[in-house]
């Protein structure tokens, strides 16, 4: 019998499908696992083992003695016949995190299609690793409950600037395909080291990794990697480096950071190209400490995606998102010169 309680606020996932626990952060503390017809009479244990199978039978059970597995509508033992349109709920441990959420990054954009945010450098925008952080898509979903919220792309934690989500399934489907197949005009504005010689350059070196590298992320512009192209105009020169606009047309691993560096004007702040391997795996062992900010000056690498230009789920009509450069960033560029030292900003 129904005790009339309403389901908490969760996650939006498949009927029937499979869910992988890996791609669920704060947002998804709790999740929402709806029976359908076809799965009524089915024990509750052997039922969640299908839904969660990255978890062992002897987990679920102990999930469910716990209560950290619990219906929304009566006692759930492992042995409990399930009902059509039972929900089941899930809390996981280790979801949560210790600290508030930050607040919300700047709406640049939102209809009831897409939802554009600009995202300061040091977010993630998806969680990444064994302990929680809180994530762009974390906040974004818990102050948007209830909307299918999914990233259409990523940003390295460091980048600061333009992010798009859609808000319903086909939204998220349309942004994916069309960044997949180069629908999307992208623009990044970036701190360079050192004054190029040329005011505009196109790059085109493939992308592939460097295995020359202790570092195993690190990408590299090398004979037999993947196709990659890069127009970089100049800006504005300043005293030790320039502000470079970057329209990319491609979208590898690490691209602008990888063309600069090859092009010999590595990002002012980037920590694993421009310098020494030890540095990275430096900050990878200890953290990012005095050592390794002498040695990057800034606490983040000088890239901003300034601008997108994206399809639009409804009718593809070209639409335009801006973000202006971030203010850490500006202050550079303001100065007219790239700091030294970590005391120059």
């Amino acid at each position: 019998m129904s005790t009339g309680r309403k389901p908490l606020p969760g996650i939006f996932v498949e009927p029937t499908a499979p869910v992988d626990l890996d791609a669920y952060d704060a947002s998804c503390a709790r999740l929402d696992l709806h029976v359908q017809k076809v799965d009524e009479g089915r024990r509750a244990d052997v039922w969640l083992r299908t839904r969660l199978p990255q978890l062992s039978r002897s987990q679920i059970v102990r999930l469910i003695r716990e209560r950290r597995v619990t219906s929304l509508s009566r006692p759930l033992k492992p042995s409990t016949t399930l009902q059509a349109g039972e929900v089941l709920q899930l809390r996981r441990p280790g979801l949560v995190p210790d600290s508030p959420p930050p607040p919300l990054p700047e709406v640049l954009y939102e209809d009831d299609r897409l939802l554009a945010l600009n995202k300061p450098a040091g977010l993630l925008v998806h969680p990444a690793g064994p302990s929680f952080v809180w994530s762009l898509i974390a906040v974004a979903r818990r102050n948007r409950p209830g909307v299918e919220l999914q990233l259409g792309h990523r940003l390295d934690r460091d980048t600061s600037g333009v992010v798009v989500l859609g808000k319903d399934t086909a939204s998220n489907r349309h942004l994916k395909k069309a960044f997949r197949e180069q629908q999307v005009q992208k623009r990044y504005l970036a701190v360079c080291l050192g004054q190029p010689s040329w005011d505009y350059h196109h790059h085109q070196g493939p992308i592939g990794d460097d295995v020359s590298s202790e570092i195993r992320i690190k990408m590299g512009v090398t004979p037999d990697g993947s196709a990659a192209s890069t127009e970089f105009t100049v800006e504005r020169v300043l005293e030790g480096g320039a502000l470079v606009s970057c329209r990319l047309h491609t979208g590898r691993t690490h691209q602008i950071r990888v063309h600069l560096d090859d092009l010999g004007h590595p990002l002012v702040g980037d920590r694993i190209y421009g310098q020494p391997d030890a540095t990275f795996l430096h900050i990878f062992a200890e953290g990012f400490d005095d050592w390794a900010l002498e040695r990057v000056v800034i606490p983040r690498h000088a890239l901003h995606a300034q601008e997108l230009i994206v399809p639009h789920p409804d009718d593809g009509r070209p639409t335009r998102i801006f973000a202006e450069l971030a203010d850490d960033l500006k202050k550079i560029v303001q100065s007219g010169k790239v700091p030294r030292s970590p005391g120059e900003i």
